[in-house]
């Protein structure tokens, strides 16, 4: 069978001019318009794929051949998901509004169809997630199962190796043994296997070792090098029972991890004919992104439903760029890209034959001389059968910025790398009047703290992406570390880190004595024994000592003064524990004055490390099963493990401030200015050392795993002697070497091709601690060259290879600094001077006429705030949006934006009044009635929003009314649904009252109104509200918002409206986007 043939479609070119956007590249154009079929793209850096996806979207439906509804994208994260889908709706609705429409369909129906349908666009697992919640009873998998976060699956996981009472021989702590547990169960469902194939393949390898017969010359034990890889293998097999009870308890608790939920769709996909057909009537087109980071259950999956030789080739566009394939050790399979055109293929005639493939390889992001660097470190991967051929730059492409240097060692390479990034940024602000976006991309985490320290101290703002996570943000690291004092007394290091921290700034001395009172107070008399001395130590707490210092001798007088200042703040910190967990962190927050702290560090990097914990905070508050202070520390504890500290998922690129991340994590994002220091051996690339599965027992053998037939084979068999059995090993392990190289290289290339303008690379001869130098890699090396050859960039300086007589020069070199360290440092000068001068001033003012005129300072202050309010409609002020926003706040946003900034910039108290207590006094009621649950949050209460209020004596007027109304007699399928919901970067709370289903099929969602009905002016701003509930329920339900109805219900006056014109998603974005200035 042939594919489809379109009569007379629309070009790629008209539908760009009908549309009002830029005609796409010939290369685009060919991709846009390709067949009805199956085909792979192969995307470079910078490419444009978001764009040329959206087009194909829309030129396959102005051809009539699908409609938006049947068109299904899938990507790896929300914000890809949500930038496609975007781009795709905009598009359409450009479609619906343009004359094109009429010229290809007189009768209308095409713009009908154009204007009722949206295409679905998720990420991978949530997909596979909907697949589950449709069809996992067939498994049985029950449809209210709960999806595991990372924590959440480490607290579970912890659980088990903590209790675990069987033997379990090594010499790992508890938290190690949690992850290797982690895992090794990831690595199972990633390739769909299960834990006895694993224990069966495992034995056999133990067996082909152990049973070797010694070869002429070998000694009778075993060598070093087997010896290793025999214990890999027993640790293996001991870890699989840990493994089995781990899966028990999620199944007793009713959860699953993310690689159980995709494990588990592909196991629908591949056993279920009917979901596959259904799933192939439901969506006419699919788009893959990121094909190449895609994993072996993901790959199952999508070819089970939507490729594969048995079912009807169908036009699924799979984009990807093998050049960029660098998350193979998190599971995916860089040789999935290649195999999509075998996996899913086309007809040719009446033959099935490998699906077509296209090349976007012209770069709108980076300039020739970056791409040449580019291509330069790809090119031994072209060699090797890449599959992309090298990317040029667009025509018209400016000239790059490029530096790079070979310094003698690490810290003079951090000084020249902090120098050029701050030239170029100081440069770039005072030629343009604002900073340009600028990244430092690492290779190691433990780089960060000391670049991040090196451009701080030449006043750049920086923001650490990672540094172990929030966890370990100046910010965050002393919130975290009061919160753990207030809940367990005897955290010492928690406590020292308050102590001796920017605040504080106790001394050496000062601490030595606190350290020997807490030990007084756990053991009043001395202790007999000198080995009773650490017990005792272990027992003492600072904070007790902290609360009763003694006497003041025994500490310096401002070291005295500090201990008891900080005593009385922590003192009454817990008198107001009994505080929800969300408000005691804010208190804390507010009473450290870690706020304030925050705002005097240059940018805003501080004030959304706090931000971002806030965030972590009220997301804890709402799932865990109880959300108490000690628990959410144990939490936090699990955190640094399980999610290293927390990381951000996804990283935005932010314009006033340098951000400093892993490469991995900068990958899809892009910056004017890209810094990539230490590009040195053993760094970047990492040490040539294999990784493999003979010597990692948590990674599956090669022969399991979904991708085995493009790993290194393993020539050993049962029979062979240990010489072969050794050489074969070793032979399996310089494949896996070479492998991880070769990803290394492509890292490379990732790091490289972040840079819009500026690059600016490095590496350098001696580190910190090492007897021998290190020197370029490779990747430096070639990078050299090309900038020898072309002329191009600077190459600032190339240090002479040191000679082997040579001692490491900052080994020896003694480091001098003061202790505790000084916040202001060289600003100390500037502030105290500042000081005496305001304290100076303040002493002059006449205090007689002070005392007399005006004692307390109040008609001064009259005076101001009366100046202010008569200058208040003369100015604008810039409010920032919080990045949470109550439904009731996006209302008012509506309704009017400038008294919501009022609101926001300064927050008063809420007046009492009897309407909330009505409303909650009518909600509590409905609920009974309905038989829900009371959950009543303040910002929820029914009647919030309400126009008009009733007195507290209409409570059974209330009642009366409400058993006359039409929804007294109907029975609803919720109540008292709360939701979070991501629009445009701003996390939407709510709380819906009530959602029925209609017997035609359509939910509707139900706001219980208790005050009188507004005027009509005023419901296009109030129905916002709807609009976001219609929003919330067609996400939880996973259907399209078009089958969700909304209305509100005016009790007392047995009313009920049903806003005809509601905003779709894309609306409810736009008022976000169209924020004025208040």
């Amino acid at each position: 069978m042939s594919p489809l043939v379109v009569a007379n479609p629309v070009e790629p070119a008209e539908l760009a001019d009908a549309l009002g956007l830029h005609r796409p590249t010939p290369e685009q154009a060919t991709v846009i318009a390709s067949p009805v079929e199956p085909s792979l793209v192969v995307a470079g850096a910078g490419a444009g794929k978001t764009e040329t996806m959206a087009a194909r979207v829309v030129w396959l439906v102005a051809n009539g051949i699908v409609s938006p509804d049947r068109v299904l994208g899938l990507t790896f994260t929300r914000k890809a998901a949500r930038q496609l889908g975007e781009r795709v709706r905009a598009r359409l609705r450009r479609l619906a509004g343009s004359g094109l429409l009429d010229r290809l369909d007189p009768s209308g129906g095409l713009r009908s169809t154009v204007v009722a349908g949206e295409p679905t666009v998720l990420t991978y697992h949530a997909y596979a997630g909907r697949l589950l919640s449709e069809h996992g009873l067939r498994l049985p998998v029950q449809p209210g199962v709960r999806l595991l976060s990372e924590t959440s699956s480490w607290q579970i996981a912890h659980r088990v190796v903590s209790t675990w009472d069987n033997e379990l021989d090594t010499d790992r702590v508890p938290p190690t043994v949690t992850a290797d547990v982690l895992q090794l169960a990831g690595e199972l469902g990633e390739h769909l296997i299960s834990v006895d194939q694993l224990a069966e393949y495992t034995t056999w390898m133990c067996r082909v070792i152990e049973n070797a017969p010694r070869a002429k010359g070998q000694r009778a034990a075993l060598p070093q090098k087997l010896t290793e890889i025999m214990a890999a293998q027993h640790f293996r097999l001991a870890l699989l029972p840990l493994v089995e009870e781990y899966h028990r308890r999620k199944r007793n608790e009713g959860a699953l991890d993310f690689a159980d939920q995709m494990s588990l769709a592909a196991q629908l996909a591949s056993n279920y004919p009917s979901v596959v057909r259904g799933e192939r009537e439901r969506f006419g087109a699919v788009l893959l992104d990121e094909y190449q980071d895609t994993g072996h259950a993901q790959r199952v999956l999508l070819r089970a439903l939507f490729g594969g030789v048995e079912n009807q080739p169908m036009p699924v566009t799979a984009v990807g760029d093998p050049a960029q394939a660098i998350y193979g050790w998190r599971g995916a399979s860089a040789a999935n890209l290649p195999r999509f055109t075998t996996d899913f293929p086309r007809h040719d005639g009446e033959n099935l034959v490998p699906a077509n493939d296209f090349g976007l390889l012209t770069s709108f992001r980076n300039p020739p001389e970056i791409l040449d660097l580019a291509n330069a470190i790809a090119e031994p991967l072209r060699a090797r059968g890449l599959g992309v051929e090298r990317l040029r730059a667009r025509e018209g492409a400016g000239p790059a910025d490029i530096a790079c240097a070979l310094l003698p060692d690490i810290r003079a390479e951090r000084d020249w790398v902090a120098d050029a990034l701050a030239r170029r940024w100081y440069a770039t602000q005072e030629e343009t009047g604002k900073p340009p976006t600028a990244a430092v991309l690492v290779r190691r985490r433990a780089d960060m703290a000391p670049i991040a320290a090196e451009l701080r101290a030449r006043g750049l703002p920086v923001e650490v992406v990672g540094l172990g996570g929030l966890l370990d943000e100046p910010e965050v690291a002393d919130l975290v570390s009061t919160l753990k004092v207030l809940a367990d007394p005897l955290s010492g290091s928690a406590a020292a880190r308050l102590l001796t921290g920017a605040r504080w700034r106790l001394a050496a001395a000062d601490v030595a004595a606190l350290w020997r009172r807490a030990g007084e107070l756990s053991s009043p008399e001395k202790p007999d024994a000198p080995e009773l001395v650490a017990e005792r130590v272990e027992q003492a707490g600072l904070i007790d000592a902290i609360d009763e210092p003694g006497s003041p001798e025994r500490y310096s007088e401002e070291g005295y003064k500090r201990i008891r200042r900080v005593g009385w703040e922590l003192s009454a910190l817990r008198r107001r524990l009994d505080q929800s967990l969300p408000e005691l962190v804010a208190d804390v927050e507010r009473t450290m004055l870690l706020d304030v702290e925050s705002l005097a560090r240059p940018g805003s990097a501080g004030r959304a490390h706090l931000d971002a914990f806030a965030e972590v905070v009220t997301d804890y508050a709402e799932t865990a099963p109880t959300a108490t202070l000690l628990s959410f520390v144990d939490y936090l504890n699990t955190a640094a493990h399980a999610e290293d500290g927390l990381t951000p998922g996804e990283v935005e690129v932010v314009p006033d401030r340098v951000q400093v991340l892993t490469v991995h994590s900068a990958k899809g994002l892009e910056w004017e200015v890209v810094a990539v220091p230490h590009l040195v051996q053993d760094v970047f690339p990492g040490r040539r050392r294999s990784s493999s599965w003979l010597r990692t027992a948590t990674s599956l053998p090669a022969a399991l795993r979904g991708d085995s037939q493009d790993l290194p084979e393993l020539r050993i068999a049962d029979g062979y002697d240990r010489k072969e059995v050794q050489e074969g090993l070793e032979l399996h392990e310089a494949g896996f070497v070479e492998r991880e190289q070769s990803e290394e290289r492509r890292l490379c290339y990732v790091a490289l091709t972040r840079s819009e303008h500026a690059l600016i690379v490095s590496g350098h001869w001696w580190n910190e601690s090492s007897s021998r130098s290190k020197g370029p890699s490779e990747f430096l090396t070639e990078i050299g060259d090309v900038l020898r050859e072309t002329g191009v960039g600077q190459l600032a300086e190339w240090a002479p290879e040191p000679s082997e007589e040579d001692e490491n020069p900052l080994v020896s070199d003694s480091r001098k600094g003061r202790w505790p360290v000084d916040p202001l440092a060289d600003r100390r000068t500037g502030v105290q001077t500042g000081v005496e001068l305001v304290s100076e001033a303040l002493s002059t003012v006449d205090e007689i006429e002070s005392e007399e005129d005006d004692p307390d300072g109040w008609l001064t202050d009259t005076d101001v705030l009366l100046e202010e309010w008569a200058r208040k409609d003369d100015r604008v002020r810039r409010v920032p949006l919080p990045s949470r926003l109550s439904v009731s706040q996006l209302v008012a946003l509506a309704d009017d934006a400038g008294k919501l900034a009022a609101d926001l910039s300064r927050p008063l108290p809420m007046e009492p009044n009897s309407f909330a207590r009505r409303g909650t006094e009518f909600h509590g009621w409905l609920e009974r009635r309905f038989a829900g649950d009371q959950l009543i949050e303040i910002d929820d209460l029914p009647g919030a929003a309400d126009f008009g209020e009733a007195p507290d004596t209409d409570f059974e007027e209330l009642q009366t009314e409400f058993e006359k109304s039409e929804w007294a007699a109907r029975v609803p399928v919720a109540v008292e649904v709360s939701f979070s919901a991501d629009v445009e970067g701003i996390t939407l709370r709510g709380r819906m009252d009530a959602v029925f289903r209609h017997p035609d099929g359509y939910w509707e969602v139900v706001d219980w109104k208790t005050g009188a009905v507004p005027p009509e002016s005023r419901l296009p701003a109030l129905a916002v509200q709807l609009a976001a509930y219609r929003m919330a329920w067609a996400a939880l339900k996973n259907v399209p918002v078009e089958e969700v109805r909304a209305a509100f219900h005016y009790v007392r006056a047995n009313r009920t409206i049903r806003p005809a014109d509601l905003l779709d998603p894309e609306g409810l974005r736009q008022i976000l986007r169209d924020i004025p200035e208040a």
